[in-house]
């Protein structure tokens, strides 16, 4: 099943302001007050404008930094990143390849078992999509990421 993931009128009026002025105005949510910064849950991350998914709760681990951060994205290409020179600083946004949606920033100072990279999202990017509802939600190929997780229970 091919799925075409973009950013629709309909799907931006359907934003919180929060959800908008992160994803469509390049905002950043408070550290330690957004929804996944703490979430443990098994699941994938998708953008909260298209569904397109991003990241998978295997990949995502504790960086202290108050969001939640990713080791890598869910697939290669599910991310774009572009130099960002705001905040006097030269940093690396990401951003979701199908929506154009404003994420967050990648950081070269993640796990170095795992990469090394963080990629620090916001919160406000992302809708989160439990493992148990992955077939139904349609993202059921992704079921596979968490099989060796299941059989070790």
């Amino acid at each position: 099943m091919s799925t075409e993931y973009r950013k629709t009128p309909e799907a931006v009026e359907r934003l919180t302001p929060n959800q908008y002025k992160v994803t469509q105005e390049d905002g950043t949510e408070p550290a330690f007050r957004n929804e996944y910064w703490n979430h443990h849950e098994p699941g994938i991350y998708v953008d909260v404008v298209s569904g397109q998914p991003l990241f998978a709760s295997t990949d995502k681990y504790d960086s202290r930094s108050g969001w939640p951060s990713f080791t890598k994205p869910i697939e290669p290409d599910a991310v774009t990143e572009k130099t960002d020179r705001s905040l006097f600083m030269k940093r690396v946004e990401v951003r979701s390849a199908a929506a154009d949606s404003h994420l967050g920033h990648v950081f070269d100072d993640g796990p170095a078992d795992a990469g090394g990279l963080r990629y620090c999202m916001n919160s406000a990017a992302l809708r989160f999509v439990p493992l148990a509802e992955l077939e139904d939600a349609g993202y059921g190929r992704y079921r596979a990421l968490f099989e060796n997780q299941e059989n070790a229970r």
